[in-house]
């Protein structure tokens, strides 16, 4: 990202800003943080579970046990949100399966999407995604990447007066069509948005970032880890010595702590096929959170490896 002093000037701003941010964000110990939805002030654990690839499994009677085992161990970690899409394959069968094979846990955020071209097609994709999952109805429906979005903005926002969906949201990811999403965000009146931000995809910074404050818009963070490449590129470095003023034990938990300490973030959704990742992610909505000083001290550190 090709950093102007604009950018730098606003980043410094909203992290400085995170020392007024309510005390939710302040988890009790073990716990993880929480953070209001600017729209409603519910407040949501600021990390959630993301499906994308990973629950792709299929009938793999093996496979749908280990994700179930994943969203246990999310669930009984403090966490609420799981996100999906009808583009991510079985993903949502899936999440229907362990949410049955866990009893429908009360704490469920449920955030699924609208991927179709046809207008027409998008209540009945709704509709069969809700199926999938087995939720009287979502807790929010997002417009995927994009997709026929005046259209779906449309249906959700009459879905959302009727009680049918309680949030609408749109997304993005990989830095993709910034300039259409913040226009989005300038004059609909969404309750969220979702696109990529991490250590080293930065570009949310100048714009979205700050226009998700200004407009009250909660922020969900995709591609945390770049799909896993930044944490694969990062496993063979050494913890730095500063990691441990955060509590952080692991690479993954000091790239979440760094998106997490913006404060016009709401939440962030890695997604992983391991008991043991989805712990270490959890975790890190607990402890300390960067400051202004920390935040450069990773930035530098991360980009300089």
């Amino acid at each position: 990202m090709r950093t102007t002093r604009r950018t730098f000037v606003r980043a410094s701003l909203a992290t400085a800003a995170a020392a007024l941010l309510p005390i939710s964000l302040h988890a009790q110990e073990g716990s993880p943080a929480r953070r209001p939805i600017p729209s409603t002030r519910e407040a949501m654990p600021i990390v959630g579970l993301g499906t994308w690839i990973t629950f792709n499994v299929g009938g793999d009677a093996v496979l749908r046990d280990e994700c179930a085992s994943v969203m246990a161990a999310f669930f009984e970690a403090g966490g609420s949100m799981i996100d999906s899409s009808p583009m991510y394959g079985s993903s949502q069968p899936v999440i229907g399966y362990g949410l049955q094979k866990l009893r429908r846990p009360s704490t469920l955020f449920s955030a699924e999407k609208v991927w179709t071209s046809s207008a027409t097609a998008g209540p009945a994709q709704i509709e069969q995604s809700r199926r999938f999952w087995g939720v009287p109805k979502f807790d929010l429906v997002q417009v995927h990447n994009l997709l026929a979005w005046k259209a779906h903005l449309k249906t959700l926002f009459e879905m959302k007066a009727a009680g049918a969906v309680r949030y609408v949201g749109i997304t993005t990811s990989e830095g993709r069509r910034h300039d259409l999403l913040e226009q989005i965000m300038r004059n609909e009146p969404i309750d969220f948005v979702q696109f990529s931000y991490n250590v080293v995809d930065r570009e949310a910074e100048e714009r979205l970032l700050p226009l998700a404050s200004e407009r009250g818009i909660a922020v969900i963070v995709n591609r945390p880890f770049r799909q896993g490449a930044l944490t694969h590129r990062l496993r063979s470095e050494p913890l730095p010595e500063w990691a441990a003023e955060l509590g952080a034990s692991s690479w993954s938990q000091i790239i979440l702590k760094f998106i997490l300490s913006h404060p016009a973030v709401t939440v962030a959704i890695p997604a992983t096929t391991r008991v043991d990742h989805v712990r270490e992610n959890l975790s890190a909505a607990a402890g300390p959170m960067p400051d202004l000083a920390m935040r450069k001290r990773i930035s530098a550190y991360v980009m300089a490896l």
